[in-house]
């Protein structure tokens, strides 16, 4: 067992880890950008109020070479190893602003067999990405990303009890998600709109992201139905919504298909048992 504490180096410690380590991070606020490549590592905070991991970058800011960071790059921990285990800590993106800054990812999962338990993922838009990217992506960014953000394979996540907070897609991405029991909360935004999920899921992908048992919850200030449960990043985003119980601030309507777009045509969004009044963009499959 390694024991660290807010003194010490983070990324440092993950990086001399030994893959199946358990690391247990003393109470304290961890103010690094840090990603995880050695797998089988499970690491442990003091509470998710108690011990958190924080950083700032956003879409727009510009790195040293003066090009923008672009949403991927944003993140302020990145698990881009399989087998990881989170329990007892908070990851949190306080850029803050991002109708002015863009995308601020707290957590970026590139890794397979990941699980999550008792801890807080916050930011504004886009807080948790599920990899992998979608495939046009992977493409796009040859050159962009490192090749460990562009990896194209299965990416099966887990989460139990946590809550996870944010405004616009503020989980999104192509992993195979399960989220068991956990507080999905929408922020105050000022552009007066919102949605939690922006699933990317390919056809062929017959799991996508699977919410059993969450509460769908909201700040204070954030007006009855301006928040959609989901709307689709790219056709055939996959999103089941099982014995979750919602607030008023979730709309009617549940669903939007993306502006511009007839995605509404092709993604897949279940709900059960059926709430009255969404048949019109509930899919069968």
């Amino acid at each position: 067992m390694i024991h660290t504490n807010p003194g010490q180096n983070l990324q440092q410690v993950l990086d001399d880890a030994a893959p199946g380590s358990e690391l247990r991070l003393a109470p304290g606020e961890y103010r690094i950008k840090s990603a995880i490549f050695t797998p089988g590592l499970t690491i442990c905070g003091a509470g998710a109020g108690r011990t958190r991991i924080v950083w700032d970058d956003y879409a727009k800011k510009r790195d040293g070479r003066g090009v923008e960071l672009n949403t991927f790059r944003t993140w302020t921990m990145a698990v881009c190893a399989d087998h990881v285990t989170m329990r007892g800590l908070s990851i949190v993106n306080n850029a803050l602003r991002p109708e002015e800054r863009g995308q601020e990812v707290a957590l970026s999962v590139y890794g397979d067999d990941f699980f999550m338990e008792d801890c807080c993922l916050a930011s504004t838009q886009d807080t948790l990405f599920l990899g992998p990217l979608p495939p046009d992506l992977i493409r796009r960014y040859d050159g962009f990303l490192p090749s460990s953000l562009r990896l194209d394979k299965p990416c099966r996540q887990r989460f139990s009890h946590c809550l996870i907070e944010g405004t616009v897609d503020f989980i999104f991405g192509c992993g195979d998600a399960v989220f068991e029991t956990c507080e999905i909360r929408s922020l105050r935004d000022a552009r007066n709109v919102g949605y939690a999920a922006a699933p990317a899921h390919s056809r062929s992908q017959a799991r996508g992201f699977r919410f059993q048992n969450c509460r769908f919850t909201a700040e204070d200030g954030v007006e009855p139905g301006s928040i959609y449960l989901a709307r689709p990043w790219r056709d055939y985003g996959l999103c089941t919504f099982q014995n979750c119980t919602y607030g008023p601030h979730i709309s009617p309507l549940g669903f939007d298909k993306w502006s511009g777009t007839g995605r509404d045509r092709t993604a897949r969004f279940c709900e059960t048992p059926p709430v009255e009044g969404r048949a019109g963009w509930v899919k069968t499959f």
